[in-house]
């Protein structure tokens, strides 16, 4: 299956280039001239290393990859990165540096603090399409951030998701009611709103808000105030790990039902495996299938494939999916552009991304996507098992919007 994936690949790459050369010299010129670079500033060192490096590894294997079936539209491909540490003037820095020395089409940053810094100096250049791990609401706007795309749902059309699943979940005729804890970040407090409109519209009561710190804090005196709201689920957002499996084990100490839910990323296999038992029954939306999921896909296939022989391990991770999904955007967009005998410039770019509709990722979704809203609005919610090391489907692929 990932064989005739390949085959497919090239024979489109040659077909596209054949096509160029048979054009007028200035198409033959925007379609075959010159490598292109795909700029970035993943954060491999710093407090999100973890992703960071998994990022980076990803867009290598794919470029590596995507070069030796034949490039995009017969063009090479040539990565250029450098680290950002995490630290949104360092990641400023890298793209300003990278941008006059490479004049990159394409760029992939490492947060919402870079991609909202530089959001206006990237619209005045309106040269490159930018898009980043972050699934900051605000991002998703293609009339005031025109030149940026995220790789699935926005924060708010995750627990969109995992709110449509609570509402098909439903028994009976008494409506479930959920608890939003979240982190007092931006990260944290960007789809709370949403969430409580979202739940409004659903017909399910929201118990309680609770906000923390981020991280490892003491959170008794919440568990508490969830215990007395008796919450039939708990919506976690807003971090990775920290202190999602002490609320989990302190509800299961005070003898509460409630179900724990989370976003992204927190979902890696990585992250609910540190969990350990308290995480058994954890549910959260993923935009991606899993590389071990029961369902084999050309795309999983060949990313399992790519990144165990690179790697060494037996599967890889959301971060890993993600970028390898990012790269394949920027080559469909910058296909799509070339195919159009069309300048590679921020407009012709967007254009192209805001064209890419039922698209077929291989299997990375479970249903053909939408970029029209710079934004892919899909996801499924999984069920952990820590203690056995499983995370499986726990419903069907959910589109929303």
């Amino acid at each position: 299956m990932v064989d005739s994936t390949r085959r497919r690949i090239v024979q489109g790459s040659l077909a596209a280039a054949g096509a160029s050369a048979l054009g007028l010299p200035l198409r033959t010129a925007l379609a075959q001239s010159g490598e292109i670079v795909i700029g970035a500033a993943p954060p491999i060192t710093g407090v999100f290393a973890f992703a960071g490096a998994a990022f980076q590894s990803a867009f290598l294997d794919w470029t590596e990859w995507k070069n030796a079936q034949g490039g995009i539209a017969g063009r090479k491909i040539r990565y250029v990165a450098e680290d950002s540490g995490y630290k949104t003037d360092q990641a400023v820095a890298i793209f300003k540096k990278i941008m006059a020395n490479e004049k990159p089409p394409v760029f992939y940053g490492d947060s919402t603090g870079w991609a909202k810094a530089i959001a206006a100096e990237v619209t005045q250049l309106g040269s490159v399409l930018t898009s980043g791990p972050s699934f900051s609401s605000d991002l998703a706007d293609p009339q005031k951030v025109p030149y940026y795309f995220m790789a699935g749902p926005t924060y708010s059309g995750m627990i969109e998701i995992l709110l449509e699943y609570v509402r098909r979940e439903a028994k009976g005729a008494a409506k479930p009611s959920v608890a939003l804890v979240y982190s007092d970040t931006e990260f944290g407090r960007d789809p709370i709103a949403a969430a409580k409109s979202t739940a409004a519209k659903l017909g399910i009561p929201v118990a309680l808000e609770v906000v923390t710190k981020p991280g490892g804090v003491d959170v008794s005196a919440e568990v508490i105030k969830l215990r007395r709201a008796k919450p039939d689920y708990v919506i976690f957002h807003g971090y990775v790990l920290a202190p999602i499996p002490e609320f989990l084990k302190q509800m299961r100490e005070a003898g509460m039902k409630t179900v724990g839910m989370g976003t992204i990323w927190s979902m890696d296999k990585s992250t609910i495996d540190k969990m350990g038992a308290v995480g058994d029954g954890f549910v959260g939306v993923m935009p991606y299938r899993y590389v071990f999921d029961s369902q084999k896909t050309p795309a999983m296939e060949l990313i399992r494939e790519v990144g165990s022989k690179k790697g060494g391990t037996a599967w890889q991770t959301l971060f890993y999916t993600h970028a390898w999904l990012v790269g394949s955007i920027f080559a469909e967009v910058i296909s799509r552009t070339l195919g159009g005998y069309k300048e590679l410039n921020g407009p012709n770019l967007k254009a192209a991304l805001e064209s890419i509709d039922k698209w077929d990722t291989g299997g990375i979704f479970g249903v053909p996507v939408s970029l029209k809203s710079h934004s892919i609005p899909v996801g499924r919610v999984y069920r952990a098992t820590p203690s056995k090391g499983t995370i499986e489907p726990a419903s069907d692929w959910i589109t929303i919007g």
